[in-house]
């Protein structure tokens, strides 16, 4: 059993509030500073406020911070109803109108970004300003395949990373041996569930932080308890399998061509899902006045780099965002 040294930080303890019908779970630091803007985490596929435990405090001494579990995911509700980024831009919006209260600069990682970037593009009411962490959601170019990429891409990698998650690895030896059968046989519920059971095992957990994290250390026991303990709740099964199923979002190019905020991109440049540098040139083409920056970690920069993150977070947005 792998022994970690690198110490725990303790999440700070949230709070729920009522969308629809629904207990949604938040994480609030910080007092509510004069002319500059809250900030909202948003997490990614399978996380929750919880990875963010490395930022809250210290971003809270600078700005009013809000993270929050997508509904789905996290401590939040796991109704059995279709997801998709319509659904958490729509969650993201509210929140920000009835709990915020104030405009805020969005962060969020992969899944998150997707979402976040939904809001900021297609709800400019709410948005003063957006952070992509390593970012989903596909682009145009990308229609061949009419499966959900903004959800999938967390848990079924592209074609130059090949293995890099135990779903690809299961989907790609059941093609060779089926063909095309075998996405019809993933969309099946008894596949579905088996898909899940084995995905949701820690070790299954710690195995694929491994292949997305440069710095080992950061893949404490602690981490994977926090991806794990969700897994265990009521209706976290239908979240995973609706991934399946739900439609392909808005693509990002028609997004970005919407924007009209301050764009900040931070990219951990190991991350074996997303080919940080061609993906970058993508944005760019799209809204070639973003700032970027490239940064020596894998998926979850704001979790194994989080000193550079927050400090380049708060620099850009004091900076950046009015």
């Amino acid at each position: 059993m792998q022994v970690t040294t690198a110490s725990s930080v303790t999440p700070i303890p949230g709070k729920y509030w009522q969308w629809r019908g629904h207990n949604v779970y938040y994480v609030q630091a910080g007092e509510k500073k004069q002319a500059r803007p809250a900030l909202l985490l948003v997490h990614g596929f399978g996380a929750s406020t919880d990875h963010w435990r490395k930022n809250i405090a210290e971003l809270s001494k600078e700005f009013q911070v809000f993270a929050i579990d997508l509904l789905g995911f996290g401590r939040s509700a796991k109704p059995k109803i279709p997801y998709s980024g319509d659904l958490w831009r729509d969650q993201l919006h509210d929140f920000i109108k009835e709990v915020i209260g104030q405009k805020a600069v969005l962060a969020g990682n992969s899944l998150g970004g997707y979402a976040s970037l939904c809001v900021a593009a297609q709800c400019p009411d709410v948005a003063a300003g957006l952070v992509l962490l390593n970012s989903a959601g596909p682009f145009s170019e990308n229609q061949a395949s009419a499966e959900p990429e903004a959800l999938q891409s967390e848990i079924q990698p592209p074609t130059q990373a090949p293995n890099s998650s135990p779903t690809e690895l299961l989907q790609t030896q059941l093609q060779k041996l089926l063909g095309e059968a075998a996405k019809w046989i993933f969309q099946q519920s008894l596949a579905q569930f088996l898909l899940f059971q084995y995905i949701r095992q820690k070790w299954v957990i710690r195995q694929t932080l491994e292949k997305v994290y440069l710095d080992k250390s950061a893949i404490t026991d602690q981490l994977v308890e926090e991806i794990y303990r969700p897994s265990c709740d009521e209706g976290a099964i239908d979240v995973f399998c609706s991934v399946f199923s739900t439609p392909q979002g808005e693509k990002v190019d028609v997004l970005l061509k919407q924007l009209t905020c301050p764009l900040l991109m931070l990219w951990g440049e190991g991350d074996p899902w997303v080919n940080a540098r061609g993906r970058s040139l993508k944005f760019r083409e799209y809204y070639p006045q973003l700032t970027e920056h490239f940064l020596r970690a894998g998926h979850c920069p704001h979790d194994e780099v989080p000193e550079q993150v927050n400090s380049l977070l708060r620099d850009w947005v004091l900076l950046s965002v009015e």
